[in-house]
């Protein structure tokens, strides 16, 4: 499939943000996707999870919570944020902005809204959508709760893909019971053989669990948001 790739600015953020927007060719309309980084930033892997979910149909836009800012200190204030402030600290905030700005493309379809996150970026979907009726399917990685959990109460249909040996495998189990208590739609999977940043192209040779890992997640989440976002 032919792609459309742009590097844009987006205002209104807490600070001048900057996106790595991929969408199919033509003219939409188009199921929005913003795709969050993980403490690595907006690098060339997450471009290339951006490409790929344009390639099945998405317009995907990868924002840079970074932009213009040191990066330890973001990771400092977001870290605190996650624990303190979980539900609307700025990376959430940003956020908002980015699908503030997807959703008034011409192709895109603004009825149709998800996110995918990957550890840093997968606790900040779960929190997003805990009070942003506005995404209607997400699919955290390796993520944590945001705090309170009962949070999640609100939370839109969740894929959730955590590899197990890692400590974020005890946070996808709680938010799975979590959910079934709430009955909120949801598939939460982990991993056994599989290792943090398992969906990383850097990580999936890390252990021989990663690659089948990254594979089956990718189906399933690509399964799900056909579902829910098609």
């Amino acid at each position: 499939m032919a792609l459309v790739i742009k590097e844009v600015q987006i205002c209104g953020g807490t600070a001048g943000l900057n996106g790595y927007l991929a969408e199919p060719e033509g003219t939409g309309k188009f199921p929005a996707l913003v795709v969050i980084h993980e403490a690595f930033g907006l690098n060339d892997d997450i471009r290339s999870i951006a490409r790929r979910f344009a390639e099945q149909g998405y317009a995907a836009l990868a924002v840079d919570l970074f932009a213009g800012r040191n990066r330890m200190v973001c990771m400092a204030r977001f870290m605190s944020g996650i624990f303190l402030n979980s539900l609307n600290h700025t990376g959430i905030q940003d956020l908002r902005v980015s699908l503030n700005y997807l959703q008034t493309l011409p192709e895109v379809d603004s009825n149709r809204a998800g996110a995918a996150g990957f550890c840093m970026g997968g606790s900040f979907a779960i929190a997003w959508a805990s009070g942003d009726n506005r995404l209607k399917a997400i699919a955290p990685f390796y993520a944590m709760n945001p705090r309170p959990l009962e949070a999640v109460e609100r939370l839109c249909p969740v894929v959730g893909s955590y590899p197990g040996d890692d400590f974020t495998a005890s946070a996808g189990r709680k938010l799975d019971e979590a959910l079934d208590g709430y009955k909120i739609e949801h598939d939460i999977k982990i991993y056994p053989d599989s290792t943090h940043s398992f969906f990383s192209g850097a990580r999936r040779d890390a252990k021989a669990g990663n690659g089948p890992a990254a594979d089956d997640s990718w189906n399933r989440m690509l399964a799900f948001f056909k579902q829910k976002l098609s």
